[in-house]
């Protein structure tokens, strides 16, 4: 656990495609100074126009996480903030010149890599944490979300689904860069085939490739070389949670568990959790006892 507010060391760049645009993308990620959060910078549009990456900039959930502020909007975020969170970085400057962030391998391990590749620089600056001091849940339609006190981030996930190859899997980690990298980071987005086809039909998808993605017919993996996880589905939904919940916008000291859930119930978790205020509250390190 650190203590003090980190950023990126020097830009570092990529490109890639989105996942449905199918539209080239360059990004740089830079520094930023203290208590800047991270924050996303429209380099294609006029004025250059800036957005935080926070739970109330979020204007869609359908298929993926996208903020949007004023006309303008950055889609497919949830890869990169969650490697921001896993690595521990609280400050960055993240540069676009497309509405879609590029979908590199279908992983957070791309951008995991860049970020690592740029270093990493602690600034003379306290964390503020978002404490859970007691639990809040949400249940709806089979969905549940709950984040309870615990002294560190923990998070477990199940999934279930009606497949041979996932039926139901469950996966608890206690989330630090180590466990981040090696466990979770590298992680795929998967699709089944028939929703593949219904996407292509109207006009999403258009990025996808099974570089990108694992595609899963009736009965099996149908991409070259299998899984990288065995349970690498329920793996990629902590992903996925890990970047919901970094629209917070400071990590959590509290145990996250998500049963059937997905951007749309976890943004709408992240809503309840704002509304009971007298279960959390924002501290530095300095000030909680951590058993």
């Amino acid at each position: 656990m650190y203590y003090l507010q980190r950023t990126v060391a020097k830009p570092v760049n990529c490109s890639g495609v989105g996942v449905h645009s199918g539209k080239k993308v360059n990004l740089t990620i830079k520094p930023a100074p203290p208590n800047h959060g991270i924050k996303f910078i429209r380099t294609d549009l006029l004025d250059c126009p800036v957005i935080s990456a926070h739970f109330n900039m979020v204007v869609d959930t359908s298929l993926a996480t996208v903020i949007g502020f004023e006309g303008f909007i950055v889609s497919t975020i949830e890869h990169l903030m969650a490697s921001f969170a896993g690595l521990s970085i609280d400050n960055a400057l993240v540069e676009i010149d497309s509405y879609e962030m590029p979908i590199m391998d279908g992983s957070a391990g791309p951008f995991t890599s860049l970020i690592k590749a740029s270093g990493i620089k602690e600034l003379d600056t306290p964390r503020y944490f978002f404490v859970i001091k007691e639990p809040i849940e949400l249940k709806k339609d089979g969905k549940m979300v709950g984040v309870y006190p615990c002294s560190s981030y923990k998070i477990t996930c199940t999934i279930e689904f009606d497949h041979p190859l996932i039926n139901k899997q469950s996966y608890s980690v206690e989330v630090s860069d180590h466990v981040w990298e090696s466990e979770i980071s590298k992680a795929r987005t998967f699709g089944f085939l028939h929703e593949y086809e219904y996407l292509k039909k109207h006009g999403l998808a258009r990025g996808v490739t099974l570089e990108n993605v694992i595609a899963i017919d009736d009965k099996d993996v149908i991409n070259e070389g299998g899984l990288r996880y065995q349970d690498e589905f329920v793996r990629h939904k902590i992903l996925d949670c890990i970047g919901d919940f970094s629209l917070l916008g400071m990590p959590i000291l509290g145990h996250v568990v998500a049963e059937k859930s997905g951007h749309d119930f976890n943004h709408s978790f992240l809503k309840k959790i704002f509304a009971e205020k007298k279960s959390w509250e924002t501290r530095t390190i300095n000030d909680i006892k951590v058993s």
